[in-house]
Protein backbone atom coordinates (compact mmCIF):
# COMPACT_ATOMS: atom_id res chain seq x y z
CA UNK A 1 0.00 0.00 0.00
CA UNK A 2 1.39 3.12 -0.83
CA UNK A 3 1.52 5.52 2.09
CA UNK A 4 0.07 9.29 2.41
CA UNK A 5 3.02 10.81 2.28
CA UNK A 6 3.94 9.38 -1.04
CA UNK A 7 1.10 10.79 -2.15
CA UNK A 8 1.42 14.16 -0.69
CA UNK A 9 5.05 14.33 -2.24
CA UNK A 10 3.44 14.08 -5.76
CA UNK A 11 1.13 16.20 -5.07
CA UNK A 12 -2.12 14.44 -4.79
CA UNK A 13 -2.68 14.35 -1.14
CA UNK A 14 -5.41 15.96 -1.26
CA UNK A 15 -7.19 14.66 -3.72
CA UNK A 16 -6.43 11.27 -1.81
CA UNK A 17 -8.43 12.65 1.33
CA UNK A 18 -10.70 12.79 -1.14
CA UNK A 19 -10.95 9.76 -2.70
CA UNK A 20 -10.98 7.89 1.25
CA UNK A 21 -13.76 10.04 1.96
CA UNK A 22 -15.88 9.38 -1.36
CA UNK A 23 -16.29 13.53 -1.81
CA UNK A 24 -16.61 14.26 -5.67
CA UNK A 25 -13.50 15.97 -7.43
CA UNK A 26 -13.48 19.12 -8.82
CA UNK A 27 -12.65 20.33 -12.45
CA UNK A 28 -9.33 21.66 -10.96
CA UNK A 29 -8.55 18.44 -9.26
CA UNK A 30 -8.52 17.10 -12.52
CA UNK A 31 -6.50 19.16 -14.00
CA UNK A 32 -4.23 18.40 -11.26
CA UNK A 33 -4.26 14.97 -11.74
CA UNK A 34 -3.03 15.35 -15.49
CA UNK A 35 -0.37 17.14 -14.48
CA UNK A 36 1.15 14.84 -12.54
CA UNK A 37 4.18 13.00 -14.21
CA UNK A 38 3.75 9.82 -11.38
CA UNK A 39 1.72 7.12 -13.47
CA UNK A 40 2.19 4.90 -11.09
CA UNK A 41 0.18 7.22 -7.93
CA UNK A 42 -2.50 7.84 -10.23
CA UNK A 43 -3.06 3.81 -11.04
CA UNK A 44 -2.94 3.51 -7.11
CA UNK A 45 -5.76 6.53 -6.02
CA UNK A 46 -7.87 5.00 -9.32
CA UNK A 47 -7.09 1.46 -7.72
CA UNK A 48 -8.78 2.61 -4.61
CA UNK A 49 -11.75 3.94 -5.98
CA UNK A 50 -12.37 0.67 -8.19
CA UNK A 51 -11.86 -1.35 -5.49
CA UNK A 52 -14.04 0.48 -2.97
CA UNK A 53 -16.77 -0.09 -5.54
CA UNK A 54 -16.03 -4.01 -6.92
CA UNK A 55 -13.17 -5.44 -4.65
CA UNK A 56 -10.81 -8.00 -6.83
CA UNK A 57 -13.83 -8.36 -9.14
CA UNK A 58 -12.90 -7.78 -13.28
CA UNK A 59 -16.04 -7.93 -14.90
CA UNK A 60 -17.22 -9.92 -18.51
CA UNK A 61 -20.15 -10.75 -20.86
CA UNK A 62 -20.15 -13.47 -23.74
CA UNK A 63 -21.68 -11.22 -26.15
CA UNK A 64 -21.26 -10.70 -30.08
CA UNK A 65 -21.25 -7.04 -32.26
CA UNK A 66 -23.19 -6.72 -35.10
CA UNK A 67 -21.82 -3.82 -37.23
CA UNK A 68 -25.36 -3.47 -39.82
CA UNK A 69 -23.92 -1.01 -42.37
CA UNK A 70 -21.11 1.41 -42.79
CA UNK A 71 -23.42 3.93 -45.21
CA UNK A 72 -23.17 7.06 -43.36
CA UNK A 73 -24.03 10.68 -43.91
CA UNK A 74 -22.41 12.00 -40.95
CA UNK A 75 -19.33 12.21 -42.90
CA UNK A 76 -16.53 12.62 -39.11
CA UNK A 77 -13.40 13.72 -40.08
CA UNK A 78 -11.63 11.26 -37.67
CA UNK A 79 -14.03 7.90 -39.09
CA UNK A 80 -12.33 5.39 -40.96
CA UNK A 81 -15.52 3.25 -40.80
CA UNK A 82 -18.67 5.03 -42.92
CA UNK A 83 -18.63 5.07 -46.47
CA UNK A 84 -21.29 6.98 -49.22
CA UNK A 85 -23.67 4.89 -50.35
CA UNK A 86 -22.33 3.04 -53.75
CA UNK A 87 -19.05 3.73 -52.70
CA UNK A 88 -16.68 0.78 -53.01
CA UNK A 89 -16.47 -1.33 -49.65
CA UNK A 90 -19.95 0.03 -48.87
CA UNK A 91 -22.46 -2.77 -47.31
CA UNK A 92 -25.29 -2.88 -45.68
CA UNK A 93 -26.52 -6.54 -43.75
CA UNK A 94 -29.84 -8.03 -44.19
CA UNK A 95 -32.17 -9.44 -41.57
CA UNK A 96 -31.13 -12.60 -42.78
CA UNK A 97 -27.28 -11.98 -42.81
CA UNK A 98 -27.97 -10.56 -39.11
CA UNK A 99 -29.95 -13.70 -37.79
CA UNK A 100 -27.09 -15.80 -39.54
CA UNK A 101 -24.37 -13.82 -37.59
CA UNK A 102 -25.76 -14.83 -34.15
CA UNK A 103 -26.52 -18.32 -35.31
CA UNK A 104 -22.87 -18.64 -35.67
CA UNK A 105 -21.69 -17.07 -33.17
CA UNK A 106 -19.41 -19.26 -31.34
CA UNK A 107 -21.91 -19.23 -28.01
CA UNK A 108 -25.13 -17.82 -27.31
CA UNK A 109 -24.67 -14.48 -26.73
CA UNK A 110 -25.93 -12.85 -23.57
CA UNK A 111 -26.06 -9.43 -25.26
CA UNK A 112 -26.09 -8.32 -28.57
CA UNK A 113 -24.53 -5.27 -29.07
CA UNK A 114 -25.95 -3.43 -32.44
CA UNK A 115 -24.24 -0.22 -34.09
CA UNK A 116 -23.79 0.86 -37.22
CA UNK A 117 -23.40 4.20 -39.59
CA UNK A 118 -26.36 6.79 -39.87
CA UNK A 119 -28.00 5.10 -43.29
CA UNK A 120 -29.88 8.04 -44.98
CA UNK A 121 -33.33 5.81 -45.50
CA UNK A 122 -33.20 2.27 -43.68
CA UNK A 123 -36.75 2.77 -41.88
CA UNK A 124 -37.14 1.81 -38.23
CA UNK A 125 -39.48 -0.88 -39.50
CA UNK A 126 -36.63 -2.97 -40.32
CA UNK A 127 -35.08 -3.28 -37.29
CA UNK A 128 -38.34 -3.57 -35.72
CA UNK A 129 -39.03 -6.76 -37.92
CA UNK A 130 -35.32 -8.45 -37.04
CA UNK A 131 -35.27 -7.70 -33.56
CA UNK A 132 -38.80 -9.37 -32.92
CA UNK A 133 -37.04 -12.40 -34.69
CA UNK A 134 -33.70 -12.29 -33.06
CA UNK A 135 -35.75 -12.05 -29.33
CA UNK A 136 -37.47 -15.42 -31.02
CA UNK A 137 -33.95 -16.98 -31.41
CA UNK A 138 -32.00 -15.87 -29.22
CA UNK A 139 -34.80 -14.66 -25.88
CA UNK A 140 -32.05 -14.61 -22.97
CA UNK A 141 -30.05 -12.20 -25.29
CA UNK A 142 -30.05 -8.77 -24.00
CA UNK A 143 -30.65 -6.26 -26.74
CA UNK A 144 -28.09 -3.83 -26.76
CA UNK A 145 -28.89 -1.64 -29.72
CA UNK A 146 -27.39 2.40 -31.33
CA UNK A 147 -25.86 5.50 -30.42
CA UNK A 148 -28.40 8.19 -29.76
CA UNK A 149 -27.01 9.61 -32.87
CA UNK A 150 -28.39 6.61 -34.75
CA UNK A 151 -31.62 7.38 -32.86
CA UNK A 152 -31.68 11.16 -34.02
CA UNK A 153 -30.83 9.68 -37.65
CA UNK A 154 -34.06 7.69 -36.88
CA UNK A 155 -36.47 10.17 -35.92
CA UNK A 156 -35.57 12.17 -39.09
CA UNK A 157 -36.24 9.71 -41.15
CA UNK A 158 -39.56 8.53 -39.86
CA UNK A 159 -40.47 12.30 -38.78
CA UNK A 160 -40.92 12.06 -35.28
CA UNK A 161 -39.46 12.56 -32.03
CA UNK A 162 -36.55 10.76 -30.38
CA UNK A 163 -38.85 9.35 -27.46
CA UNK A 164 -40.80 7.94 -30.09
CA UNK A 165 -37.96 6.12 -31.77
CA UNK A 166 -37.24 4.99 -28.07
CA UNK A 167 -40.85 3.39 -26.98
CA UNK A 168 -40.94 1.74 -30.44
CA UNK A 169 -37.56 0.31 -30.00
CA UNK A 170 -38.55 -0.59 -26.33
CA UNK A 171 -42.11 -2.36 -27.43
CA UNK A 172 -39.39 -4.95 -29.34
CA UNK A 173 -36.93 -5.72 -26.99
CA UNK A 174 -34.13 -3.23 -27.02
CA UNK A 175 -33.44 -2.80 -23.73
CA UNK A 176 -30.02 -1.02 -23.63
CA UNK A 177 -28.55 1.88 -25.85
CA UNK A 178 -24.76 2.02 -26.85
CA UNK A 179 -22.84 4.93 -25.84
CA UNK A 180 -21.24 5.95 -29.08
CA UNK A 181 -20.92 8.91 -30.64
CA UNK A 182 -20.52 11.29 -27.76
CA UNK A 183 -17.08 11.84 -29.28
CA UNK A 184 -15.91 14.91 -27.40
CA UNK A 185 -18.39 17.26 -26.13
CA UNK A 186 -16.65 20.76 -25.72
CA UNK A 187 -18.74 22.48 -28.93
CA UNK A 188 -15.30 24.24 -30.54
CA UNK A 189 -13.59 21.11 -30.70
CA UNK A 190 -16.83 19.08 -31.81
CA UNK A 191 -17.17 21.27 -34.94
CA UNK A 192 -13.65 20.30 -35.84
CA UNK A 193 -13.87 16.74 -35.96
CA UNK A 194 -17.98 15.82 -36.78
CA UNK A 195 -19.49 18.87 -37.67
CA UNK A 196 -22.67 16.95 -38.57
CA UNK A 197 -23.62 15.14 -35.80
CA UNK A 198 -26.03 16.06 -32.95
CA UNK A 199 -24.39 18.06 -30.52
CA UNK A 200 -23.66 17.44 -26.87
CA UNK A 201 -26.97 18.68 -25.55
CA UNK A 202 -28.88 17.00 -28.03
CA UNK A 203 -26.97 13.58 -27.04
CA UNK A 204 -27.10 14.14 -23.57
CA UNK A 205 -31.17 14.97 -23.84
CA UNK A 206 -32.16 11.30 -25.64
CA UNK A 207 -29.70 9.32 -22.98
CA UNK A 208 -31.87 11.38 -20.01
CA UNK A 209 -35.26 10.37 -22.65
CA UNK A 210 -33.93 6.73 -22.57
CA UNK A 211 -33.29 6.75 -19.11
CA UNK A 212 -36.69 8.06 -18.16
CA UNK A 213 -38.27 5.00 -19.99
CA UNK A 214 -35.86 2.62 -18.29
CA UNK A 215 -33.17 2.06 -20.85
CA UNK A 216 -30.36 1.74 -19.21
CA UNK A 217 -27.27 2.78 -21.32
CA UNK A 218 -23.50 3.42 -21.61
CA UNK A 219 -21.21 6.38 -22.24
CA UNK A 220 -18.41 7.02 -23.91
CA UNK A 221 -15.52 9.18 -24.60
CA UNK A 222 -12.89 9.81 -27.96
CA UNK A 223 -9.54 11.21 -26.68
CA UNK A 224 -5.88 11.62 -28.22
CA UNK A 225 -7.21 14.17 -31.70
CA UNK A 226 -7.32 17.25 -31.15
CA UNK A 227 -9.10 17.97 -28.12
CA UNK A 228 -7.60 19.53 -24.87
CA UNK A 229 -7.13 18.31 -21.05
CA UNK A 230 -9.37 21.16 -20.12
CA UNK A 231 -12.30 19.61 -22.94
CA UNK A 232 -11.72 15.68 -21.69
CA UNK A 233 -12.09 17.12 -17.72
CA UNK A 234 -15.50 19.12 -19.19
CA UNK A 235 -17.02 15.75 -21.28
CA UNK A 236 -16.56 13.93 -17.72
CA UNK A 237 -17.48 16.59 -15.64
CA UNK A 238 -21.05 16.32 -18.00
CA UNK A 239 -21.90 13.57 -18.30
CA UNK A 240 -21.45 12.93 -14.45
CA UNK A 241 -23.85 15.94 -14.01
CA UNK A 242 -26.76 13.67 -16.37
CA UNK A 243 -25.93 10.57 -14.56
CA UNK A 244 -27.17 13.17 -11.30
CA UNK A 245 -29.96 13.72 -13.48
CA UNK A 246 -31.62 10.92 -14.78
CA UNK A 247 -29.24 7.74 -13.10
CA UNK A 248 -29.43 5.29 -15.98
CA UNK A 249 -25.55 5.31 -17.33
CA UNK A 250 -23.84 2.08 -16.17
CA UNK A 251 -20.67 1.94 -17.80
CA UNK A 252 -18.44 4.60 -19.00
CA UNK A 253 -15.84 3.59 -21.99
CA UNK A 254 -12.95 5.57 -22.65
CA UNK A 255 -11.94 5.32 -26.21
CA UNK A 256 -8.34 5.87 -27.49
CA UNK A 257 -8.78 8.11 -31.22
CA UNK A 258 -6.69 5.22 -33.95
CA UNK A 259 -5.09 7.17 -36.58
CA UNK A 260 -4.91 4.57 -38.97
CA UNK A 261 -7.19 5.59 -42.43
CA UNK A 262 -8.46 8.32 -40.53
CA UNK A 263 -9.02 12.09 -42.27
CA UNK A 264 -7.75 13.60 -39.49
CA UNK A 265 -4.47 13.99 -38.95
CA UNK A 266 -2.60 15.05 -35.36
CA UNK A 267 1.32 15.37 -34.37
CA UNK A 268 1.50 14.06 -31.52
CA UNK A 269 -0.81 10.19 -31.30
CA UNK A 270 -1.93 8.67 -27.89
CA UNK A 271 0.80 6.80 -26.28
CA UNK A 272 0.12 3.85 -23.88
CA UNK A 273 1.19 5.67 -20.25
CA UNK A 274 -1.63 8.71 -22.08
CA UNK A 275 -4.37 5.48 -22.31
CA UNK A 276 -3.88 4.55 -18.96
CA UNK A 277 -3.71 7.84 -17.06
CA UNK A 278 -6.96 9.07 -19.21
CA UNK A 279 -8.81 5.90 -17.87
CA UNK A 280 -7.51 6.16 -14.52
CA UNK A 281 -8.51 9.93 -13.95
CA UNK A 282 -12.06 8.77 -15.53
CA UNK A 283 -12.84 5.71 -12.72
CA UNK A 284 -11.91 9.31 -10.18
CA UNK A 285 -13.97 11.79 -11.83
CA UNK A 286 -16.92 9.73 -12.67
CA UNK A 287 -17.82 8.78 -8.85
CA UNK A 288 -21.73 8.20 -9.93
CA UNK A 289 -20.66 5.61 -12.55
CA UNK A 290 -19.83 2.28 -11.38
CA UNK A 291 -17.85 0.59 -13.82
CA UNK A 292 -15.52 2.10 -16.16
CA UNK A 293 -14.39 -0.97 -19.62
CA UNK A 294 -11.15 -1.20 -20.58
CA UNK A 295 -12.53 -1.82 -24.32
CA UNK A 296 -9.97 -4.87 -25.15
CA UNK A 297 -10.93 -4.12 -28.84
CA UNK A 298 -9.18 -0.40 -29.00
CA UNK A 299 -6.78 -0.71 -26.27
CA UNK A 300 -5.02 -4.44 -27.10
CA UNK A 301 -5.66 -7.25 -24.70
CA UNK A 302 -2.22 -6.23 -23.18
CA UNK A 303 -3.01 -2.75 -22.47
CA UNK A 304 -6.74 -3.57 -21.33
CA UNK A 305 -5.19 -6.17 -18.78
CA UNK A 306 -2.84 -3.04 -17.34
CA UNK A 307 -6.12 -1.11 -17.85
CA UNK A 308 -7.06 -3.59 -14.75
CA UNK A 309 -4.85 -1.69 -12.52
CA UNK A 310 -5.99 1.63 -13.64
CA UNK A 311 -9.44 1.66 -12.36
CA UNK A 312 -11.27 -0.69 -15.41
CA UNK A 313 -13.08 -3.18 -13.67
CA UNK A 314 -14.64 -4.65 -17.11
CA UNK A 315 -12.61 -5.92 -20.20
CA UNK A 316 -15.83 -6.24 -22.33
CA UNK A 317 -16.74 -9.82 -23.74
CA UNK A 318 -16.10 -12.12 -26.21
CA UNK A 319 -17.07 -9.86 -29.15
CA UNK A 320 -16.80 -12.32 -32.12
CA UNK A 321 -16.58 -9.57 -34.89
CA UNK A 322 -16.33 -5.87 -34.46
CA UNK A 323 -15.55 -3.93 -38.00
CA UNK A 324 -15.36 0.26 -36.85
CA UNK A 325 -11.91 0.01 -34.33
CA UNK A 326 -10.69 -2.25 -36.93
CA UNK A 327 -11.13 -0.50 -39.79
CA UNK A 328 -9.56 2.29 -37.70
CA UNK A 329 -6.28 0.50 -37.33
CA UNK A 330 -7.47 -1.53 -34.50
CA UNK A 331 -4.78 -4.72 -34.13
CA UNK A 332 -6.58 -6.93 -31.51
CA UNK A 333 -8.09 -10.16 -32.57
CA UNK A 334 -11.65 -10.50 -33.84
CA UNK A 335 -12.85 -12.14 -30.80
CA UNK A 336 -11.93 -13.86 -27.54
CA UNK A 337 -13.09 -16.85 -25.53
CA UNK A 338 -14.21 -17.48 -22.48
CA UNK A 339 -11.55 -19.16 -20.96
CA UNK A 340 -9.17 -16.70 -22.55
CA UNK A 341 -11.06 -14.12 -20.64
CA UNK A 342 -10.98 -15.39 -17.89
CA UNK A 343 -7.47 -16.55 -17.91
CA UNK A 344 -6.22 -12.92 -19.00
CA UNK A 345 -7.87 -11.84 -15.78
CA UNK A 346 -6.84 -14.27 -13.58
CA UNK A 347 -3.14 -13.56 -14.42
CA UNK A 348 -3.60 -9.50 -13.53
CA UNK A 349 -4.24 -10.87 -9.95
CA UNK A 350 -8.55 -10.21 -10.03
CA UNK A 351 -11.54 -12.66 -9.95
CA UNK A 352 -13.34 -13.24 -13.45
CA UNK A 353 -16.91 -12.88 -12.83
CA UNK A 354 -19.53 -13.41 -15.87
CA UNK A 355 -21.86 -11.15 -16.02
CA UNK A 356 -25.10 -10.09 -18.59
CA UNK A 357 -25.14 -6.86 -20.14
CA UNK A 358 -26.97 -4.61 -17.09
CA UNK A 359 -23.63 -6.17 -15.30
CA UNK A 360 -26.01 -8.25 -13.20
CA UNK A 361 -23.21 -11.32 -12.10
CA UNK A 362 -24.19 -14.74 -13.53
CA UNK A 363 -23.44 -17.75 -11.40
Amino acid sequence: MISKKYFENVGLGSILEKVLDGERLSIEDGHILYNCADINALGALASIARRKLHGNKAFYVLNRHINYTNICINGCKFCAYARKRGEEGSFHLSKNEILEKLRNAPVSPREIHVVGGCHPDIPLSFFEETFIEVKKEFPKATLKCFTVVEIANFANIEKTTTLEILKRLQAVGVEMLTGGGAEIFASETRNKICPKKIDAETWLKIHGEAHSLGFSTNCTMLYGHVESIADRLDHLDRLRKQQDISGGYNCFIPLPFLTENSKLKIDNPLTGLDELRTIAISRLMLDNIPHIKAYWVMLTVKQAQAALHYGADDFDGTVVEEIIGHMAGASSDQAISRKDLEEMIIGCGFVPVERDAAFNEIS
